[in-house]
């Protein structure tokens, strides 16, 4: 799975989309790891995790099912992330549909390979793809859908942002460090990990590439289809999941509430754009408030082809640094 083998035309069909499922499955992962590192995403999980605990105790068979799904060899069981169902336009329960037609015999060989040594005897049963349906349904319902249309603007705009660097450098560009350890290497070849296995060949094939904004490296999938498809973190501080939550609230009182956000956002370089679809602010008030940040020399910009980037200057730093604390 490290290294990836495409031909011009798989290149030219690959597509960003957006997927209920993959900020679900994102969702889980990151419930069941328990740990997040953004303060938007602890907050998030502070909220969560305790009922997606409890909803594992109700039921003897959930717990060892999700250890066995999430694996212990760095490999998610494949049917959790059946690339078929990201097919771009479904709704959140066609693509689970895709999860609760795996047969049984499919499921707990996939798990198999998932988690070493044989299986707890709890799961010798042939609703394991239901079960699991229910448990992303449960995160979807719970934890996903409250949040979703600001969710689905952030991911929209880190896709406005990744066909922003390929129509101005090309794929080479679009893709590189798109997730941790991945590059284009050229001459067809797309590295996807540094893990040491055999290439993969996936000429005449499809590629998706689905943002999501809990998960830290992102997955990859496939299945009996011909498409294939890559998850990947929203870019940097666009994985916030609370649009209040990135600013110390002293840096809020000083500065006042929103305009504190958009400094404590601006740690990595982002457009107006996204500054507005990840805030929620309109335009007219995100402007406003970099002119004032820009005037006090809190932050600078600079030129991205036909964008304009705001960061944070030294002076901005320190000040969002300082006010962390109080």
């Amino acid at each position: 799975m490290g290294l990836w083998l495409l031909d011009t035309d798989t290149l030219a069909g690959s597509r960003f989309s957006v997927s209920a499922l993959a900020e679900t499955t994102s969702a889980f992962l990151a419930l069941d790891y328990g740990a997040g590192g953004h303060p938007g995403h602890r907050a998030w999980l502070a909220r969560h995790l305790p009922a997606y605990r409890a909803l594992l105790a109700a039921d003897p068979a959930l717990g060892p099912l999700t250890d066995a799904v999430v694996g212990h060899r760095n490999w998610l069981a494949d049917f959790l992330t059946p690339a078929s169902a990201y097919e771009p336009g479904r709704s959140f329960e066609e693509e689970l549909a895709r999860i609760r037609a795996t047969a049984p015999d499919r499921a707990r060989a996939d798990l198999v390979v998932s988690r070493p040594g044989p299986l707890p005897p709890v799961l010798d049963r042939d609703d394991l793809p239901e079960l699991l349906a229910g448990v992303l349904r449960w995160v979807w319902t719970e934890t996903v859908l409250p949040y979703w249309p600001r969710r689905r603007r952030i991911l929209e705009a880190d896709i406005v942002a990744r066909t922003r660097h390929l129509t101005e450098g090309g794929w080479s560009a679009a893709l590189d460090d798109i997730r941790p350890g991945m590059r284009w290497l050229g001459e067809g070849r797309l590295q996807i990990n540094k893990q040491d296995n055999p290439p993969r060949d996936i000429s005449g094939r499809r590629l998706l590439l689905i943002p999501v904004t809990a998960a830290e490296r992102g997955w990859v999938a496939w299945d009996d289809s011909d498409l294939y498809a890559l998850t990947y973190p929203c870019h940097g501080v666009l994985a916030d999941t609370d649009r209040t939550q990135a600013a110390p609230r002293a840096l809020g009182r000083l500065l006042g509430t929103h305009r504190a956000a958009v400094l404590a956002l601006l740690g990595t370089p982002m457009s107006t754009t996204q500054l507005v679809a990840v805030t929620g602010q309109g335009l007219g008030s995100v402007g406003r408030h970099l002119k004032l940040l820009y005037d006090a020399r809190l932050i600078a910009r600079r030129r991205s082809g036909r964008s304009v980037l705001y960061y944070r200057t030294t002076a901005g730093d320190v000040l969002v640094q300082a006010q962390s604390g109080v």
